[in-house]
């Protein structure tokens, strides 16, 4: 699986008060281009990870996508950051050197 172009970025929602983690596999060529997409929408970014420096986790990587936006866990209210570990709802994965 060619990772260059594959990010993942845990954010939160104030506005709603939800949290969530999210992966992009080929939609944005550069981290700060999800980033941005996300930031401009009222999202707080908690974490953010290229593939090659996060730890799955219990969550595995999604198949190329050029058009969407993943989302591979949400709940209610923040994120659970222990160290460089995040959970949200059983769904952890590794921030790794972001």
């Amino acid at each position: 699986m060619n990772t260059n172009n594959y990010f993942r970025i845990t954010g939160y929602y104030p506005k709603a008060d939800v949290c969530f983690i999210a992966d992009i596999n080929g939609k944005f060529n550069a981290l700060w281009e999800f980033s941005s997409y996300l930031v401009k929408r009222g999202v707080k970014v908690i974490a953010v990870g290229k593939a090659d420096k996060f730890i799955d986790g219990n969550i595995p990587k999604a198949e190329p996508d050029k058009t969407c936006l993943i989302i591979r866990a949400c709940d209610k209210g923040k994120p659970i950051v222990n160290g460089n570990s995040i959970t949200i709802r059983c769904k952890t994965y590794i921030t790794g050197d972001n």
